[in-house]
This record gives structure tokens, C-alpha cells and sequence, in this order.
């Protein structure tokens, strides 16, 4: 049963989010509650309409553990050498991360978004600052759907008003950015990314559909590239 106390603790977590972005438990608890469990089926029956995705649920592909020093030895410009030059150059460690159980579908697509997060920054060339941060949310709700990420959106225009509105211009490219990519891609929830990490990136994102020039070509430069690893697709 919810008490007044647990109303008064949400809050306070989401008021300490939307001043820091950074404050990952925070956002992994927000989460949750923009994401009850009604929600997450009706998200699961949207999923479900795509042949594409509803296949994800049969098969279930994980990322699991991450061997980085493995990844890290792979050729340059391959998908998982990428990935872990990501991680590396943002200071993530993977294994903090909780490791959530997929018993339901609503589990797995919980677990699914939050190991393949990083990947499809490496996808779409997003950094990991809140301008990219919003990026991949708008991806994210563009590709899934997810109220989640709508949420993340709203808060992430919120802290721009209050606490960083020189930022706005960054943060709305990236906005745009994100959800055009998003509608031109093919669906990329539930791919085997594991299987994927020894090909090429600039293959990955084609076969995805992910045209990041074409997109980039329209968007007014407002601010500088926002693609670590263009460099590294150009070498794939």
C-alpha cells in the first residue's frame, strides 16, 4: 500500500533528477514510475504489432555480461570495439548497472532498453551528456514508444528552463535529431547485439537503416558534431 511517505520520497527523487540528470539510481527509479505495470503492457501489445519485435520476445536476445578487454581487441570501426571505446571514453562501467530479471515480457523490455542504452548511443552517435542523453530519449520514443522516455524528455526540458537555458539550442537539435532518426530506422529493440559485435558499424547501422549524414545534412549547425565516432565509421 502507498503511504503519504512514498509519495513525499518519488517526489523528492524526481525534484533531485530534473537538477541533476546525471543521478542514475534516480532516473532508474523514475522509471518505474513513469512505467507502472499497466503501462508496460500496453507498451508489450504495441511491440507485439511489429513482426520485427513481437520476434524478440521468442528469442529474448540479452547483452549479459561484458567482456571489455575482449571488445576492446576487436578491430577498429567494429560494432563492439566501438562500444567499449564508448564506454571507456565516458568513464561507464556496465557492471553497475543492475542486472534485472526477465520472467515477463514487461521484464524483458525493461532489461532489453537499459542494457542496449549505450549501444544505440554507439548506433547513433549520441554522446553522453544530457543533450545526448535527450537525444537517444527521443530515439527511444520514436522507436518504442515509450512513456518512459517521454518522461525523461519532460524533465530534460524542465532543467533546461530552470537550471541550463543556454543549453536550449543543443538540447532541441539533438531532440530533433534523435526522433527523425528514430522514424527512419528499422526497429532496433530486441537485436542480438552480442552477435553483432565483430561487424563493421557503418554495416550495422545499414542494415538498420540509420542514415546519420542524410539526417545530419538537414539539421541547422547549431552546435559541433555530436558523433564521437564518425572517425571510427569512416575507417569501417
Amino acid at each position: 500500500m502507498r503511504t503519504p511517505f512514498s509519495y513525499v520520497r518519488e517526489a523528492w527523487k524526481v525534484a533531485r533528477a530534473l537538477r541533476d540528470p546525471y543521478r542514475l539510481q534516480d532516473i532508474l527509479d523514475v522509471a518505474r514510475l513513469l512505467a507502472p505495470p499497466s503501462t508496460m503492457r500496453k507498451l508489450v501489445d504495441r511491440l507485439m504489432q511489429s513482426p520485427t519485435t513481437a520476434q524478440a520476445f521468442v528469442e529474448r536476445p540479452r547483452v549479459g555480461e561484458l567482456a571489455l578487454d575482449t571488445l576492446q581487441s576487436l578491430p577498429e570501426g567494429t560494432l563492439g570495439r566501438a562500444f567499449a571505446d564508448h564506454l571507456k571514453d565516458n568513464g561507464l562501467d556496465p557492471s553497475k548497472l543492475p542486472n534485472l530479471q526477465a520472467h515477463t515480457h514487461e521484464d524483458y523490455v525493461r532489461a532489453h532498453l537499459l542494457e542496449s542504452h549505450d549501444i544505440w548511443h554507439v548506433l547513433t552517435g549520441f554522446r553522453s551528456d544530457v543533450a545526448g542523453e535527450l537525444g537517444i530519449q527521443a530515439f527511444s520514443l520514436a522507436q518504442v514508444g515509450s512513456p518512459f522516455a517521454l518522461g525523461i524528455l519532460a524533465g530534460g526540458l524542465t532543467n533546461t528552463l530552470l537550471y541550463a537555458f543556454a543549453e536550449r539550442d543543443v538540447r532541441m537539435q539533438a531532440i530533433t535529431r534523435g526522433w527523425v532518426l528514430g522514424h527512419m530506422a528499422l526497429p532496433v529493440f530486441g537485436a542480438p547485439w552480442r552477435d553483432m559485435w565483430e561487424h563493421p558499424l557503418a554495416e550495422v547501422r545499414q542494415r538498420f537503416g540509420l542514415d546519420l549524414d542524410a539526417v545530419d545534412a538537414v539539421l541547422p549547425a547549431l552546435a559541433p558534431p555530436v558523433r564521437p565516432h564518425a572517425a571510427r565509421r569512416v575507417a569501417a
